[in-house]
Parts: structure tokens; C-alpha cells; sequence
């Protein structure tokens, strides 16, 4: 069963994942450029990650959508299992949002310039100035009532365990002052961890967590850093909580 898996994932979903992954660069970069990035920067993206966990035979179950308003902008911060992670939050949560991820992924050929010109947010931390761009950056996507998304750990765990998180995003959530919503990401590990392209068919399960609002003073970035990471290791089976022996590595 397994070698017909691995057969229909290469030979038939991986060419289709392939093609379809360059349409949507193409028509959100068009889209975006043409019409603005409100609907052309999330819709056509929107697509494709469902149709990629349906091509993976990847279920996504969602649990707490209650607890967001779609009208209501936020700042989002998942923990970051695997690839899957991307097309959960991009195809399952419902929301419209930019991400806020590494420059370096501005160099990936078509998908780069497509975020890009569909304004996400690229991170450059190379120094106080770029910082501080980013910072400005963010502030203007927010201006439009658009939210966030963040993986605070800033790559993929090793193991399924979280990574010590950065405080980037959190010193953003306390620059802004947008309720924070913590995601769990369940599952995605073991559907293809950061060491292998082969998949597992099975199914992830996306959390969401109740917002956490500033106080009148805003927010404590140490204490937001740390209920956040509270609840997301909340929803994780026991086997995944705590800390990854991998995280040395991404110091490196």
C-alpha cells in the first residue's frame, strides 16, 4: 500500500501540486497587481492549499472557529510542524491575512514575487533599520483591517516539538495592539516532516484559541510569549509538548 502511495504522490499528485502551485503565483500576482491585493492575495492561494490537501489525501479538522470574528483583525501565532502547516492555515482558517515570513523566501521562483506583490511581509532582522521597515511594513497592512500570521518559532520543529519562540512577533502584537490568537497545529508532523517529501495521508487538526486582548497598557511581551506558547502546547498530545532536541540545529 505504501509503494502505490509513494507512486500516486510522485508520479501523478506531485506534477499536478507543481503546476498548479505556478498558476496561482500567476493569477494572484496578475490579480494583485491589476484589482489589489485584498481578494487576489488570499482567494487564489485559498484554493490552491485546499485543493493540495485534497490532492494529499490531507484532512484538516477545525476546532474553536468560534472563537474569531472574520470582520475582527488579529494577530495569529502558530506552532510550525511542517510544510502542511502552510496550505492548514492558508486553505482551513477562513480568514483573510498576510504572512510575515523569511526574506529569504522572496527568492523562490514565481511564489517570491507573488507574495510579495500580493503584500505580505518579508522579515528582514539583519539590522535595526530593516527592522524597523518591517515594523512600518506591518503597520500599513494593518491599516486596511487586515490581520497577521506568525510562526514565532521561525522554521520547522525537528520532532514535532516546539521551538523556542522569537520575540518578533509578539513585540509587533504589543507595537499594534491587536488581540493575539494562538493556533495549535496537530498533526502535520507526522503528515511530512522538514527530513523527508514523502507524505502520510491523514489528518491535521488546526486549534483556535481564544483571542488574548491588550490590557489598557498594552501587552507584556514576555507574558504574551508565554500564554501563547501555554496554549498552544495545550492541544498537543503529550508525545509533542515540550521542547525540541532539534532547536540546537536552527541556532546554527
Amino acid at each position: 500500500m505504501k509503494i502505490l502511495i509513494l507512486i500516486y504522490q510522485w508520479l501523478i499528485a506531485a506534477p499536478i501540486f507543481v503546476v498548479a502551485t505556478f498558476l496561482t503565483a500567476l493569477v494572484t500576482s496578475i490579480g494583485s497587481l491589476l484589482f489589489g491585493t485584498h481578494w487576489w492575495g488570499y482567494y487564489p492561494p485559498h484554493i490552491w492549499a485546499r485543493l493540495s490537501c485534497r490532492l494529499m489525501f490531507v484532512n484538516i479538522k477545525v476546532v474553536g472557529r468560534e472563537n474569531i470574528d472574520r470582520n475582527t483583525s488579529y494577530i495569529f501565532v502558530a506552532n510550525h510542524q511542517g510544510a502542511f502547516d502552510i496550505w492548514a492555515i492558508y486553505g482551513y482558517l477562513n480568514h483573510n491575512f498576510k504572512w510575515l515570513m523569511k526574506k529569504s523566501l522572496e527568492k523562490i521562483f514565481m511564489v517570491g514575487p507573488a507574495c510579495k506583490r500580493a503584500h505580505h511581509i518579508f522579515v528582514d532582522d539583519s539590522n535595526i533599520a530593516a527592522i524597523k521597515q518591517t515594523i512600518a511594513e506591518a503597520e500599513d497592512t494593518l491599516k486596511e483591517g487586515m490581520s497577521l500570521v506568525i510562526f514565532p518559532e521561525g522554521s520547522r520543529s525537528w520532532d514535532g516539538k516546539m521551538i523556542p519562540f522569537k520575540r518578533g512577533a509578539f513585540m509587533l502584537a504589543a507595537e499594534f495592539r491587536l488581540p493575539v490568537v494562538p493556533i495549535t497545529i496537530d498533526g502535520s508532523f507526522k503528515r511530512m516532516p522538514r527530513f523527508s517529501y514523502n507524505i502520510t495521508p491523514g489528518q491535521i487538526t488546526l486549534t483556535i484559541h481564544k483571542p488574548i486582548y491588550p490590557g489598557e497598557r498594552g501587552f507584556n511581551t514576555k507574558l504574551l510569549m508565554a500564554k501563547c506558547r501555554e496554549d498552544i502546547e495545550s492541544a498537543l498530545p503529550d508525545c509533542d509538548k515540550g521542547i525540541s532536541v532539534g532547536h540546537r540545529i536552527d541556532a546554527i
